[in-house]
């Protein structure tokens, strides 16, 4: 005896498709009603920053990022606020309900209106959905619930297609908010199939160094607000805890007249940042000289030291560079690029940087200094944190940039800005 599977033919195979039977019906734009539904308001603001000023009724968010970098004790953390004035149902499939309570104490939490369900089923979970009906539905995670229909493992291509398209039918039917937490694999991609980012409205990573504890809640698909936000949070034995002024934070324990020490000017999102850029240069060996970033692109540093060689005259060759960003933050932009220079010729010299000077600037291969965008922005905030210099290239147009008390200082070329920069020996 073979058992032998007979699928069900497909429901636009059984449909007919001649014009006089179709049900659907296009519409003018200009004749659909426009439903301006208010979004639920998040009690944690940087979360609230991310998802575009709140939780928009019937949305499905997917928040991913390493294991154990916080992203059960974050939603648990919104469920229970949320629980306060919301009705909230948090399903777990990794965790028992006993387990859940444990972390809420710890935490020191609890709300009137949260719901906790500890189950992989997908009909016991929809069940319970439909029975509850709940405001807000978190499930932890994508990857542990199953379709019992389908043959196939929990975590499979399959289920996970099938379990991601069941609760975002269900959210966008009875405008229930969904949050799924879903699984990276090692090289930090979400894992499962890539139509599961194509699903959902909204993708937030979870980012930081396990072994630092600050974390960045970044934003890389949002339907409903910018792409370019990012919440910055702590990891504490309370929970996370929300990183309102970021800047201060990272720069507390900055040691000044440090050599090899630069303040950087980035821009996280809309949200100005100022990061410390540290850099060692020593003598290596001449053969195979040693370069180690971390928190940059380690390509982009080897750019900025043959710039350096060729332009400036800095001989690197025999010498082994290492930079780092304090504090497990990892930045992108090419606006570093002049910090990340000057923290080198500072190491390379052993002459610090001019007290409360502030840098920002894209460096190009001729040796020139670029213009970065947001300059006036990155200039007021580093001028109210206290840094009363700000070396950067000149604006376009030749503009004159108000620094709020801080004092531009203009350059155009790599050479100019470095001599500027080191105190005199």
């Amino acid at each position: 005896m073979v058992e032998s599977l007979v699928d069900s033919p497909s429901r636009s195979a059984s449909k007919s498709t001649r014009t006089d039977e179709l049900v659907a019906e296009a519409l003018a734009l200009a004749d659909i009603a426009g439903h301006g539904e208010e979004r639920l308001a998040v009690p944690l603001e940087e979360m609230s920053r991310v998802l575009g000023g709140g939780i928009v009724p019937g949305s499905v968010v997917l928040i991913s990022g390493d294991p154990g970098i916080g992203k059960s004790t974050l939603l648990l953390q919104l469920a229970i606020l949320l629980g306060s004035s919301q009705r909230v149902l948090y399903i777990s499939g990794e965790e028992s309900l006993h387990q859940i309570k444990m972390r809420a104490d710890r935490l020191g939490m609890h709300a009137p209106n949260l719901f906790v369900l500890s189950e992989t089923n997908l009909t016991q979970i929809l069940g319970q959905i439909d029975h509850l009906r709940p405001n807000i539905v978190i499930v932890d995670s994508v990857q542990a619930i199953y379709a019992e229909e389908l043959s196939s493992s929990p975590g499979s291509v399959t289920q996970v297609r099938e379990c991601a398209s069941a609760l975002q039918r269900l959210a966008k039917a009875q405008g229930i908010s969904t949050f799924l937490v879903g699984h990276v694999t090692k090289s930090g991609a979400i894992a499962g199939p890539r139509v599961l980012e194509h699903i959902v409205d909204t993708v937030l990573y979870l980012e930081g160094e396990r072994f630092h504890s600050y974390r960045l809640l970044r934003s890389v698909k949002n339907r409903f607000g910018s792409t370019n936000e990012v919440g910055v949070f702590e990891m504490t034995e309370r929970g996370m805890v929300e990183v309102t002024n970021p800047s201060q934070v990272f720069l507390e324990e900055r040691i000044e007249h440090a050599t090899g020490s630069a303040v950087a000017v980035t821009m996280e999102g809309t949200r100005p940042l100022l990061v410390e850029i540290q850099a060692l240069v020593s003598r290596g060996a001449p053969e195979r000289p040693r370069r180690t970033c971390n928190g940059v692109d380690l390509n982009r540093v080897l750019l900025l030291i043959a710039v350096l060689s060729k332009r400036v005259g800095l001989s690197l060759s025999d010498q082994d560079v290492f930079v780092n960003v304090v504090g497990g933050l990892r930045v992108q932009e090419p606006a570093v690029d002049l910090a990340i220079a000057v923290a080198l010729v500072s190491s390379y010299h052993n002459r610090p940087v001019l007290p409360e000077l502030a840098i920002f600037g894209e460096v190009g291969l001729a040796g020139e200094l670029r213009s970065v965008g947001h300059s006036e922005r990155r200039l007021r905030e580093a001028a109210k944190l206290g840094f009363g210099r700000i070396l950067m290239p000149r604006v376009r147009g030749n503009g004159q940039l108000q620094g709020a008390g801080a004092q531009p200082m203009y350059c155009r070329s790599l050479a100019q800005a470095v001599s500027l920069a080191l105190e005199s020996s």
